[in-house]
């Protein structure tokens, strides 16, 4: 019955995350396809690409970013609209964009003398700007979460690590369980 047990265990272990995926794609994949009203699937999420793609080329011309800067700054003077806008813009900056802010792993002491850490990623390496030279920001992401928090920290309870930013990111999301 240990037997029988164990293999079902393993099943579920390359089972689930296979199924979720799946899952998730197709679910991904159908809703794209369901806005362009394709009857053939795939064929949204290509155009989805293909769309994004074309635009990122466009954007990339000097004429077409000044206008993107001109739109940029209209949104930014709307009251609630820049709140959403400008979150967003800079938390995709932050992974895909030009100034990356999550390049910059850190282990941070949570008080001094104390033994416990948490891996996070500096954002700030002064807060001058607010009244706190002597303090550095830090981004601690949450496990199997797209959330985290901002702690504040003095630049002595900060150790930066050695290791690429994604591996660090993998494994804080994963809960500790990623190997690479």
């Amino acid at each position: 019955m240990k037997k029988l047990t164990r293999y079902f265990l393993e099943g579920l272990l390359l089972l689930v995350p296979l199924a979720a995926t799946i899952y998730v794609a197709y679910a991904i994949l159908r809703k794209i396809d369901s806005i362009f009203e394709f009857k053939i699937p795939g064929v949204g999420f290509l155009v989805t690409i293909l769309t994004i793609t074309v635009v990122g080329f466009i954007s990339s011309s000097l004429l077409t970013k000044r206008l993107m800067n001109f739109i940029d700054r209209t949104i930014t003077r709307l009251p609630f609209v820049k709140m959403i806008y400008t979150a967003v813009r800079d938390l995709m900056n932050a992974f895909v964009g030009d100034k990356k802010s999550f390049n910059k792993p850190v282990l941070v002491k949570l008080s001094p003398g104390s033994n416990v850490h948490v891996i996070g990623f500096l954002t700030r390496e002064s807060l001058e700007n607010i009244g706190h030279a002597d303090k550095v920001a830090v981004y601690l992401p949450q496990a199997y979460n797209f959330s985290g928090n901002l702690i504040i920290v003095s630049r002595e309870q900060v150790i930066p690590l050695d290791v690429e930013s994604g591996d660090i990111m993998a494994f804080i999301v994963s809960g500790g369980v990623a190997t690479h």
